[in-house]
């Protein structure tokens, strides 16, 4: 029952545009309403009508050690008592600096802001300013926040400039953008061959935002070297996968080095944070020592440092982690498979470390193309059997699902069980 949850959402549609803050939580592509939550407990979320789920979205990633995690909140309340912000310098921010610096070899210096958006955003800005151009190409289905420059659909050609695909962004804008196809080298060769004025390449490695979909290893190479010819910038967006595919992002399953990597959502323990970093040659020409200018009030909140270091501490101190959640991963989607094809529903699965994602599709997802083609109708109504049995997926076809710490093997055994349940009311 969701009666308190339905009147919540009731009194926030008069107040909030859609009653949500962000859109995919109005649960439109699955239908329903929305649960109101209370509080969050390891892998459980608990709604204001009393309902408990097993949680597979985690704030949609950040909580790699669940909710409420006790580590996580110390650390955030030691800090609450000595101020919320300042606007000023900390330690804490070089500390977290230092520790994601120390990872990976191809990032010297990382600057911190307040969502990935922003993250995105600032990068592609010093993509542009350290190469002296203004073109872009990104890939349909992959999502960077909802900076003007990146709110484009696809055009009437195979390499085209963005036309936006929200209104409030001026074609001027989006002018600048170029689509390419996801694990289809050919479309950026096309790309590059409509313009000489391609300052980066940016694309999520491993897909989160379409749904599960890791890019290939040959497509990665061909974009390294592509890049290097025309003297273009490659930049990995790790917002989803950095810290939750592996302790280095998807630099953990390929062998390709981008030039410049941002970040999100774990580094913040789940307070809202974003950073963006590449080599030293790069980031000198970001204010204040360049000329690229990018600020933030709140950029380095104290509060997000200190659930960042937490987090990323511990996952440096225990990287097996990753192995762990992996093999949980795969016992779910490997179970729910089996469960599928049983019931003669075509099902596609995939694993990246603790992400997984799961499409009612009868070939393979390689592309934005090819996860369109999946049954939404048979999502929806799976979702909501799904929720009724007190297990909450991400409420879109086109999002990646997490496993936390403590959601153990014994609850992935109670999630088939309901899967099974929901497969017998649906075929």
């Amino acid at each position: 029952m969701l009666e308190r949850s339905k009147a919540a959402y009731e009194e926030a549609l008069r107040y909030i545009p859609g009653g949500v803050d962000s859109p995919v939580r109005a649960f439109k592509s699955v239908g329903g309403v929305p649960p109101f939550i209370e509080r969050g407990e390891g892998a459980y979320l608990y709604d204001i009508d009393g309902n408990r789920y097993i949680d597979y979205v985690q704030s949609w990633g950040p909580l790699i050690f669940g909710h409420a995690d006790k580590e996580t909140l110390d650390a955030v309340c030691e800090q609450a008592q000595k101020g919320l912000s300042f606007g000023a310098p900390t330690l804490l921010e070089t500390e977290l600096a230092k520790e994601i610096v120390e990872l990976f070899d191809n990032i010297d210096k990382i600057r911190f802001v307040s969502s990935g958006t922003e993250a995105v955003m600032s990068a592609i800005r010093l993509a542009r300013g350290y190469t002296g151009r203004d073109d872009i190409i990104k890939f349909e289905g992959c999502y960077h926040g909802h900076s003007d420059s990146l709110l484009v659909s696809a055009g009437s050609g195979a390499a085209t400039f963005g036309n936006p695909s929200s209104p409030g962004v001026p074609a001027d804008f989006t002018k600048h953008t170029l689509l390419a196809r996801y694990n289809d080298l050919e479309s950026v060769k096309r790309c590059f061959e409509a313009s000489a004025n391609i300052a980066c390449v940016i694309i999520e490695p491993i897909a989160g935002n379409m749904g599960l979909v890791p890019a290939e290893e040959e497509f990665l190479q061909g974009l390294r070297k592509l890049c290097d010819e025309h003297g273009a910038l490659l930049i990995f967006d790790e917002v989803m996968s950095g810290f939750r595919a592996s302790l280095r992002g998807a630099q953990g399953y390929t062998d390709v080095v981008p030039d410049m990597v941002t970040f999100g959502k774990v580094i913040g323990g789940g307070m809202p944070v974003g950073a963006f970093g590449a080599r030293a040659e790069i980031m000198a020409h970001l204010s204040p020592e360049g000329p690229v200018y990018q600020a933030g009030t709140l950029s380095g909140n104290p509060v997000a440092m200190a659930a960042g270091l937490s987090v990323i501490r511990r996952l440096k101190a225990n990287p097996k982690i990753f192995e762990i959640l992996e093999a949980r991963a795969k016992g779910l989607v490997g179970g729910f498979k089996k469960i599928a094809d049983a019931h003669g529903v075509p099902l596609q699965v995939e694993v990246r470390g603790s992400m997984f994602g799961f499409f009612f599709n009868e070939n393979p997802v390689k592309n934005f193309d090819d996860a369109k083609r999946s049954d939404l109708e048979f999502f929806a109504r799976f979702h909501q059997e799904m929720i009724k049995r007190g297990v909450y997926f991400a409420c879109s076809q086109f999002e990646a699902g997490f496993i936390c710490e403590p959601l153990d093997e014994k609850l992935i055994d109670e999630t088939l069980e309901k899967i099974e349940e929901a497969m017998k009311k649906l075929v």
